[in-house]
């Protein structure tokens, strides 16, 4: 281990060199690098990095033009800095939809689809299934001596006892599990009303990667004014789910190494709030000046000092696109690596690092038990810096995509602010001096581990505290980036119900209990429906073959 930190070193101004033929340009001052950088990806010109938006291409082509004034080589796909990958967009709604019932035209103001609606055309009769419930374990059938064939359902979003966590229909409360029920009864299309001052409407809010039903499911705000059994209706209904691309960015700094680390940041952001946004004000721009223009300009100026530094490892530097969607990019990159894998030692990510607290002057660092080689942090004090540590490898950032392929990993974060994805979160509230440090106390890690060789990789106990809406957790890790019928898991937390239950990496969750699993929503809503000490048989695909678990909630 390197035990020496180049200290003064770290506080001397830098140069700053261009991609041609490497001759000096102006020099400037590191702060004034910082400030330059993240005001122009935190400007509006960008509108808010959304992935896929024009202003996260803009973002992309400048950060290009970093790289190349740095002198970095291309390491994406076909010599170029890029990967690209598709995912699911918003979805939107078709300009000619029309609802007609009994010969009237239904204005979409006094309706809207949910989440998981198909698309279709339709013409039938209404018929009333009460709470669309098929409970044969309970004695109750909403659907017995009914024939819905070819029909358009109307049901309640209650149960028969209400919306409460003591229901005894509790099991069946889920919308989503009720469409399809009505689906595999051969109903045509859903409308759901609600009179029950115990349950919520549900949300009119279309999100990404959802994976729809076969029939239209609509709720109606005003049902009493609007609709009842033996009504005629034609319905014409289209969610368009648009594919959009993304773009990985990817620069390798080359020291002729045969063993390399990952420098990550993610540049996307939330564009306009439309999903995500903790905002309640009118429709605007979110800049993301912290989250996370700050991390891409601490990469690249990291970059910068590790240049001249005769370190035993290349250096990748990777912007990920889609971590605001959910680790999209990174969880791209790891399942279609355009660097090798192998000749990776380990990553550090850097998410919102540009507010670090003056007073207080501590920095959290994720990951700690992903390696036997960080246990010095703990107790390492530089650049005026406090490290605040926990030792969990997954998270709500790119490193835990690193942390599930067995790579040791690290998060910086410098701390939570009321601006959080929110429009406010803008450049001139960032503490560039503090940003400086936690960049000199990066460089001071790296020297420390540089002479280590290849660093020991461990997994690491789950930190993590369950969701409110969640009273059980199976203790696996989503895959994000799987579009598929099911839920596929990206990791299992050992000791956690799910891995007592014999799931493994790369199962494909499609069942849970008496529910169906289509997508991550129905696994979520499915989740949130069962207690502490409920026993239940979870279905796997894997390796194309139905798996049936039999797990308990803790």
């Amino acid at each position: 281990m390197r035990k020496i930190y180049p200290l003064l070193a770290l506080a001397l101004p830098l140069l700053f060199f261009s991609c041609a033929g490497g001759d000096s340009t102006a020099t400037m001052d590191p702060i004034d690098r910082l400030e330059k950088d993240i005001v122009y990806l935190a400007s509006d010109e960008l509108e808010g990095r959304e992935a896929g938006t024009p202003g996260e291409a803009k973002a992309a082509t400048y950060i290009i033009s970093r790289f190349e004034e740095l002198g970095l080589r291309p390491a994406g796909v076909e010599g170029t800095y890029r990967q690209a990958f598709e995912f699911k967009g918003t979805p939107s709604l078709g300009a000619d939809d029309f609802l007609t019932i009994r010969g009237r035209e239904i204005s979409s103001e006094d309706y809207f689809p949910l989440n998981f609606s198909g698309s279709s055309s339709v013409e039938g009769e209404i018929i009333d299934v009460g709470f669309g419930i098929h409970a044969p374990d309970l004695g109750y059938d909403d659907y017995a001596d009914k024939d819905v064939a070819g029909k358009l359902v109307l049901f309640r979003v209650s149960s028969p006892d209400g919306i409460h966590p003591h229901s005894a229909y509790l099991a069946y409360h889920d919308l989503r599990l009720r469409a399809e029920t009505a689906e595999a009864f051969g109903a045509s299309g859903i409308i759901l009303v609600n009179e029950d001052v115990t349950a919520d409407d549900p949300s009119d809010r279309l999100t990404e990667n959802v994976n729809p039903i076969g029939i239209p499911v609509l709720f109606f705000k005003e049902a009493e004014t609007l609709i009842r059994e033996g009504d005629e209706i034609t319905l014409k209904q289209s969610v368009t789910r648009e594919v959009r691309e993304g773009t990985n960015l990817l620069a390798l700094l080359d020291k002729g190494k045969s063993s390399t680390f990952v420098i990550g940041a993610h540049y996307d952001h939330l564009g306009y709030g439309d999903s995500g946004s903790l905002y309640r004000g009118e429709r605007a721009i979110h800049n993301g000046a912290d989250d996370n223009a700050s991390g891409v300009a601490a990469m690249l100026l990291l970059a910068e000092r590790l240049k001249d530094d005769p370190l035993e490892h290349n250096v990748l530097l990777m912007a990920f696109s889609g971590e605001e969607k959910g680790l999209l990019g990174s969880n791209y990159f790891v399942k279609n690596p355009c660097y090798d894998l192998d000749k990776v030692n380990y990553m550090l990510n850097m998410d919102m690092v540009g507010r670090l607290d003056s007073s207080e002057r501590t920095l959290s660092i994720n990951g700690l038990g992903t390696s036997p080689s960080w246990g010095f942090i703990d107790s390492l004090e530089a650049s005026g810096l406090r490290p605040v540590t926990t030792q969990g490898g997954t998270g709500s950032s790119d490193h835990m995509s690193f942390y599930l392929n067995d790579i040791p990993v690290l998060h910086f974060f410098s701390g939570t602010h009321g601006d959080y994805h929110k429009p406010s979160d803008d450049a001139e509230l960032i503490n560039y001096e503090g940003l400086l440090d936690i960049i000199e106390y990066m460089e001071v890690i790296i020297q420390e581990v540089d002479d280590d060789g290849e660093l020991a990789f461990q997994q690491t106990k789950d930190e993590g505290r369950k969701a409110a809406a969640f009273k059980v957790t199976l203790g696996v890790v989503p895959d994000y980036l799987y579009e598929d019928t099911g839920m596929r898991i990206d990791g299992v937390t050992e000791g956690r119900p799910g891995d007592v239950g014999g799931m493994q990496r790369g199962d494909i969750i499609i069942g849970m209990g008496e529910r169906k699993v289509d997508d991550i929503y129905a696994y979520m809503e499915a989740l949130a429906s069962f207690n502490s000490g409920d026993s239940i048989t979870v279905t796997v695909l894997r390796e194309g073959e139905e798996v049936p678990l039999n797990v308990r909630f803790d």
